[in-house]
Formats: C-alpha cells, sequence, structure tokens
C-alpha cells in the first residue's frame, strides 16, 4: 500500500521534477489557464503532495529501521556457520572448472539503492570472466529485482529462479531444503554465491563465495595447495572420503547460501533506510523551495490587487 501511494503521488508530482520548480509551475499554469502568473491552489496541491511523499519516505525508513534490527544479530550469528569451512577448505574463487553455477541474491522489493545492481553486475562478470568453448555457466536467481534484470539478457542460462524468499522469517531448516533442491537440480562443478555482506547502514560489499563439488574438491586436494591438508584429517564410521566430501559440500553450501541470505537482507535494509533518508531530506528541501513560491506569489497577488484598489480610488477622485 505504501508504495502504490508513493508511486501515485510520484505521478502527481511529476511535473515538479526539473532544474527549476518554479518555471515548471509557470509553464504548467500557462499551459492550463492561458495567464502569466501562477495559481496558489496550484502551489498548495504541489506542497501537499510532497509532504504526502515525505510523510511516506519516513515511515518506510522506520520500518526498515525496525527490520534491520530483527535481522542483524541472526546475520552476526550466522557468520560462525560457514567460518569453519573456509578455514578447512579455504575459499578458491579462481579454481578452473567446466560446470560454474552462479547463485544470485538479490531482493523482492526496490527502493533500497543500487544493492540489487551490484550483485547482478559481478553476476554477469563471473559469467563472462568463466565463459568458454567447453564451459558452461547457469545462474541460480534468489529474488525478484535480479530476475528482471538477468532474464533480459540470459534468460536461457537461468536453471531455477525463487522469488519471495524473504517474505516470512528465514531460519536454517527452510535455508537447507532450500538448499538441497538447488543441489539436486543442477549439475556443477563450483557453486559461487553473489551477495552483499552488511558492514553498516550506509556501507555493504559485495562478495563472492565459492563452494565446490565432491569430485572438484578431491581433484585439487591431490593437487596439493591448501585442499591437500584434508589427507591429516581420520576420519571416523566407516563413511569412505567421498561420502565425508558429499556431506560436507552439502553442509557447507546450505551454511553458505544461510549467511548470504540474512547478509543481503541486512544490507537491503540498511540501503533503504538511507535512500528513504535522502528521499525525505530532498522532500523538505522542495517543499522549502515551494513555500518560498507560494508567499512570493501569494504577495504578488495581494500587491496586484493593492495597485488595483488605489488606482480605482484615484481615477474616482480625479
Amino acid at each position: 500500500m505504501a508504495l502504490a501511494a508513493l508511486r501515485r503521488e510520484g505521478r502527481r508530482f511529476a511535473p515538479l521534477i526539473s532544474s527549476n520548480p518554479i518555471n515548471a509551475l509557470r509553464s504548467e499554469e500557462q499551459a492550463t489557464f492561458g495567464v502569466r502568473t501562477i495559481s496558489t491552489q496550484i502551489v498548495r496541491n504541489r506542497m501537499k503532495s510532497v509532504k504526502n511523499i515525505q510523510k511516506i519516505t519516513k515511515a518506510m525508513k522506520m520500518v526498515a529501521a525496525s527490520k534491520l534490527r530483527a535481522i542483524q544479530v541472526r546475520a552476526e550469528n550466522s557468520r560462525g556457520l560457514w567460518q569453519p569451512f573456509t578455514a578447512l577448505l579455504g575459499d578458491t574463487p579462481s579454481v578452473d572448472v567446466k560446470k560454474n553455477v552462479i547463485v544470485t541474491i538479490s531482493s523482492d522489493k526496490g527502493l533500497c539503492g543500487g544493492i540489487n545492481s551490484t550483485s547482478v553486475k559481478i553476476s554477469r562478470a563471473l559469467h563472462k570472466v568463466h565463459s568458454g568453448p567447453d564451459k558452461e555457466n547457469k545462474y541460480v536467481v534468489l529474488g525478484e529485482k535480479a530476475k528482471v534484470q538477468l532474464i533480459r539478457d540470459s534468460k536461457k542460462d537461468i536453471e531455477i529462479s525463487i522469488t519471495e524468499l524473504q517474505k516470512h522469517p528465514l531460519n536454517y531448516t527452510q535455508v537447507s531444503v532450500l538448499a538441497d533442491d538447488i543441489l539436486k537440480n543442477v549439475e556443477y562443478d563450483a557453486l559461487r554465491i553473489v551477495f552483499n555482506k552488511f558492514q553498516s547502514v550506509v556501507s555493504f560489499l559485495p562478495t563472492t563465495s565459492t563452494v565446490l563439488s565432491p569430485e572438484i574438491v578431491e581433484r585439487e586436494a591431490e593437487s596439493g595447495g591448501k585442499l591437500g591438508d584434508l589427507d591429516a584429517y581420520e576420519i571416523e564410521g566407516g563413511e569412505t572420503k567421498s561420502e565425508v566430501l558429499q556431506n560436507l559440500t552439502e553442509f557447507q553450501f546450505s551454511c553458505v547460501l544461510f549467511n548470504a541470505v540474512l547478509e543481503n537482507a541486512c544490507s537491503e535494509q540498511g540501503a533503504r533506510m538511507s535512500a528513504m533518508d535522502s528521499s525525505s531530506r530532498n522532500a523538505g528541501e522542495m517543499l522549502d523551495r515551494l513555500t518560498l513560491t507560494y508567499n512570493r506569489t501569494r504577495q504578488a497577488s495581494i500587491t496586484t490587487e493593492l495597485i488595483e484598489i488605489i488606482s480605482g480610488a484615484s481615477a474616482l477622485e480625479g
């Protein structure tokens, strides 16, 4: 409802979106009434529209702040889930594989700055970097905004699209089920999760986390490097190394995805707070300019009436 009201007031206010709102008012008045003076009624209507927009943006800022406080603690706590995997397996964004799946996380709603555009730009850059004659790149899109942008030029590469993910508060169980569905429906050598990591209300860091398939983990372990340390660990319970790696990869992906969704939700609310605060300040500045225009117009009207009265009185006396 708030978004609909904001769009409606925005359409009413559209003629004022110019470098000089006074000229815009004068042009509209001339076109409508064929006179050269500004009607005080038009200025009052514009002032009312700006006030309505300012009320909506302030309310949206308060709602975003409330949601941010609820999500921020959960996001910070979720960082402890994926950090052990980074310590054990490392993070290898430069690994060269044939099948890449880019998991792009975005929001379902707008008015939150450029966080969605940033995620889409990074996803397209990853798609371009890892493209090749014998390579395959697919998208898994979480969020309506990234879907709308990627579908324009990469519709055939979108394997799975999920929207309204944040309609209800998410927990780890729900995200693990979602991660399991993704793993069952896509073939991959590397999963590259693109999201915005929350740093502060006014700052977010575009981030990419990489989860490798069990086969690639084994290949990298045999070639040495960070993953070669896996052989130093003892396996208990009668499971083979392949089975352990399979379970480890699935658990890693669900943990990283859970943290990424929460971090991106925090970044979304923080960016929305900043955007709505800027909008409220801009509306206040425009309201000041309109008030000045209204006072000048009213004063000019009063002065004109006084001149007419004095001229009429002088004519009767003469």
